[in-house]
């Protein structure tokens, strides 16, 4: 059961509206299942004689009683709004529990608590099987506003109790750091035009792309004009620096033709200009010039940093937890961007589905998870990713979507703990779709029997605890390929199964030999470590400077654009 506060000024439009047809004809039967006074208040839908303008005057009275004391000045967002509506698949409610719902919501957000013979006016109108609206005019019998702080809170923790005695669908209790979900109005106005998402929607993912990608504040809202957004900023009136910013969607206009803005803020809680710049580099780090790096670097770097994250949820440091959390989600963006093949919109999904998961009540230090959102930002401006380094770094990723499941289950964030698993199976999915023909050619390419029993000896000696299950996973074929190519590459495979086993515990992985296989991918070529390392001894580096403008990320320049085609 969902409910959805708001305010405005106009008492009568909104009556209109909801004794009315609806924007397509969806309204039928409109009428007052509950009231302040069910025998004071004129019902439009049943009462042939009543009017909107007289229940408009009924709902107004201690309004316009107030306007006057005020010498003509009536009170600002009089006007309270809340539609509640149960879940899909949800039983059909009764008009009779529908006004007990709407009695025990309006007592619960301080509109008309209960036995309170001087609180506010207010109406439930039901127009449909599975919602109702309550309307209300904030001003009491004796001249005072409502306390309605924190009404919205109220409501969803009032509802929450409603699902479980009426054996509803028991939705996720939120805590406050949700972004806000598209209105009634904007997700009609997409459906005109044609969209799949709104403009809020879209706004909030070029920008969450934008933000993963770029260094510096100037190059985001470089960036996000180069991609048609519209951008306008706020300064502040004595130092002249940003102090806000707003918006608008290419060709997303009001009914003056005027481009509709949406803050940062009010697209999501950490997209306000203050929080931007907690997470993006300090401005002596980003004016040191970027580097051209070797094509397998930002890919490991990143898996690194990945695997580093896992370690940071369960050490008991929440708020570095939640700082690697916020990191990863920026991370995902840049991961499916930079990434080729048909599971790139899986990777796109999961970068959407774990916004949500990306914050939550504790506050996130954002400096403890420098090194993961160091790595992500290379990654947005890197190339392919060589061999299987892409599908080791994907393998990782599933893993800490899994350890970010887990750590808000523990912490009690429903929504999040939701996201996060939404986020995995979309990993999950986008994983098996790579991963499935890279092992089975690594299969098809195993090394002769001799040096597969070479390297079975070295995985008894390395990991004698575990060889048992290594040897009898389907994917230790593959894992023999790797480690030949391992070999070549100039590792010892017994030294290296040694260090990349005690990375992190094996006991849980139903595949352990998949699980060696990506860490082992993700290990640099000691040869060609050596040949860096002499190379920039001589002075021969290869390694040259390159521009530090606000080059286009990957992330920018590749994110669909479903408001122009790009679905």
């Amino acid at each position: 059961m969902v409910p959805d506060v708001s305010t405005g000024s106009d008492t009568r439009g909104l009556i209109v509206y909801l004794f009315g047809p609806g924007r397509r004809d969806e309204h039928t039967n409109p009428h007052i299942v509950a009231a302040w006074d069910m025998a004071g208040a004129p019902d439009p839908g049943r009462d042939p004689a009543a009017t909107y303008s007289q229940l408009a005057k009924r709902l107004d009275h201690h309004v316009d009683l107030r306007t006057r004391e005020l010498g003509g000045k009536k009170p600002p967002q009089h006007v309270w709004h809340c539609p509640v509506r149960t879940a899909p698949g949800d039983r059909y409610l009764t008009d009779a529990e529908w006004a007990e719902v709407a009695r025990r919501i309006v007592h619960a957000t301080g509109i008309a608590p209960e036995g309170d013979e001087k609180a506010c006016r207010w109406i439930a109108v039901r127009h449909a099987d599975d919602h109702i609206h309550l309307m209300a005019t904030t001003v009491r019998a004796d001249g005072r506003r409502p306390r309605t702080h924190r009404d919205g809170q109220r409501a969803q923790v009032e509802c929450r109790k409603i699902e479980a005695e009426f054996g509803l669908r028991r939705l996720k209790s939120g805590d406050l750091t949700a972004p806000r979900t598209p209105t009634g109005a904007e997700r009609a106005k997409a459906e005109r035009q044609g969209q799949t998402v709104t403009a809020r929607q879209w706004l909030r993912e070029q920008a969450y792309a934008v933000a993963a990608a770029v260094r510096t504040e100037a190059d985001y809202f470089t960036v996000l004009q180069s991609l048609g957004i519209k951008v306008k900023t706020r300064l502040g009136p004595e130092t002249g620096d940003v102090i806000g910013y707003s918006l608008a969607a290419p060709g997303d206009t009001n009914a003056a033709d005027e481009p509709v803005w949406y803050g940062g803020s009010k697209l999501a809680p950490d997209l306000s200009v203050n929080r931007l710049r907690e997470r993006l580099p300090d401005q002596e780090m980003a004016d040191r010039p970027r580097y051209a790096t070797y094509p397998a670097d930002p890919w490991r770097h990143t898996t690194t940093a990945i695997h580093a994250a896992c370690a940071v949820l369960d050490c008991g440091d929440d708020a570095a937890a939640q700082g690697h959390l916020a990191a990863f989600g920026d991370a995902l963006y840049n991961i499916a961007s930079a990434t080729t093949g048909p599971h790139r919109a899986e990777l796109r999904a999961a970068a959407v589905a774990f916004n949500r998961a990306r914050r939550s009540a504790t506050r996130a230090d954002h400096q403890a998870a420098t090194a993961l959102r160091k790595a992500a930002k290379e990654l947005a401006y890197a190339s392919d990713a060589p061999g299987g380094l892409a599908i080791a770094l994907l393998f990782a990723t599933v893993h800490l979507a899994r350890a970010a499941a887990k750590w808000h289950e523990q912490h009690g964030h429903e929504q999040q703990a939701a996201a996060a698993e939404e986020a995995l199976g979309h990993l999950q999915a986008g994983y098996q779709q790579a991963a499935t023909p890279v092992l089975a050619d690594l299969a098809r390419r195993a090394p002769q029997a001799a040096t597969a029993g070479r390297f079975e000896q070295d995985v008894r000696a390395a990991l004698p605890d575990h060889a048992d299950r290594i040897l009898a996973d389907p994917t230790w074929t593959a894992l023999t390929t790797t480690l030949a190519q391992a070999e070549t590459a100039g590792h010892n495979p017994r030294r290296l199964l040694a260090e990349v086993g005690t990375q992190r515990e094996l006991d849980s992985a139903e595949r352990p030999a998949e699980v060696l296989n990506w860490r082992i991918t993700a290990q640099p070529n000691r040869r060609t470590q050596a040949a860096r390392s002499r190379s920039t001894i001589s002075g021969t580096s290869s390694i040259s400077a390159a521009p530090n403008g606000p080059a286009t990320p990957v992330a920018a320049r590749s994110w669909p654009d479903p408001r122009r085609g790009g679905r």
